[in-house]
């Protein structure tokens, strides 16, 4: 993932002219050593984050370490004065996410999420058409998602590989695009036969939302043959009709034109373009976002405050699943 960060502040000129990168920290030197040659830059490399962070009196610290590693390596960068910008998940636990808030608190610095399924242009065009009112309201909406990664390394070795390492990007968007509040999930998890998974790759999950919205999630990491998006095949529905979106470029709407019928008639709608493009270009647009809080002394989109509340989502149901029983989200 540092390739994916290094490649958008290269290739983005507006942040290419505000940010240079005065270090790079792996436990493995060589490691940030060919990340430098290959990016073509200079920085101060090292195995020691707080020596780097001191040596170089960053602003900000980039942080895209296993999440096993997330917590000491946030708390260090806040200590030392930096804001923090982290990939997923925020944290292993809600009370380790509860304690990187506190500390973001204490040092008056942000700690951010790269949660940036929320900035593709799908995601941002789906909430703005839910918004219009175009389906009615909005009463359930549904997600899949089939893939079949061979990652190797950590992710095929930690728990709840599917939930947490990539779960948390669906659930915030769903969050996200309703617009709704997750209060409660029945969950079931899974590690299907000719897994390459040591723990569960595939899940299963309903979700309520407040105001009587339900969200479903199927999911699997181990799914050959069939795969949907990155971003999830969904559907959305409102009293007034459905909206499909392949999480690519398909999106099909459809409502009621009359009534009166054993089955109505239908008539196609259009999805509107995205109506802020700037949002809609993935990490480069979580990077600029989380800059402009700081400049303008806000809370980035994806602040860690907001960010636990689709980490809750996770944990709770990964505890359903374990359970065998609905938890509710606000425990």
């Amino acid at each position: 993932m540092a390739k994916g960060w290094l490649r958008a502040l290269r290739q983005t000129s507006a942040l290419a002219d505000r940010i240079e990168v005065v270090g790079l920290v792996d436990i493995d030197e060589n490691v940030a050593r060919e990340r430098a040659r290959e990016f073509e830059i200079a920085p101060l490399i090292g195995t020691d984050l707080a020596t780097v962070l001191k040596a170089t009196k960053a602003d900000f610290l980039f942080d895209v370490v296993p999440p096993s590693a997330r917590k000491a390596t946030v708390l260090t960068g806040l200590s030392l004065g930096c804001h923090v910008l982290s990939e997923k998940p925020m944290a292993t636990s809600i009370e380790d996410a509860r304690e990187l808030i506190a500390a973001a608190e204490r040092a008056a610095r942000i700690h951010a999420i790269v949660q940036n399924r929320r900035f593709i242009s799908g995601v941002r065009r789906i909430r703005a058409f839910l918004e219009s009112g175009v389906l009615g309201e909005l009463t359930g909406f549904h997600c899949d998602f089939f893939l079949a990664p061979h990652f190797g390394g950590f992710r095929e070795q930690m728990e709840h590989p599917l939930l947490l390492d990539m779960a948390i990007h669906t659930f915030d968007a769903a969050r996200f695009m309703a617009d709704k509040v997750p209060l409660a999930v029945y969950a079931q998890e899974a590690n299907p036969k000719g897994s390459w998974y040591a723990h569960g790759a595939a899940a299963n999950a309903i979700f309520e939302f407040s105001d009587g919205v339900i969200f479903t999630y199927r999911g699997s990491w181990c799914a050959e043959g069939a795969p949907t998006s990155w971003e999830a095949a969904w559907r959305f529905i409102g009293t007034r009709g459905s909206l499909l979106w392949d999480g690519a470029e398909r999106f099909e709407a459809r409502v009621v034109a009359s009534e009166g019928k054993f089955l109505n008639d239908l008539k196609i709608v259009s999805v509107p373009e995205e109506p802020a493009a700037e949002l809609t270009h993935g990490h480069a647009s979580v990077i600029a976002e989380f800059l402009a809080a700081v400049n303008e002394g806000r809370r980035p989109e994806t602040d860690g405050t907001d960010n636990v509340r689709s980490l809750a989502m996770v944990f709770a149901a990964i505890e359903s699943a374990a359970a065998r029983a609905r938890v509710e989200i606000s425990q």
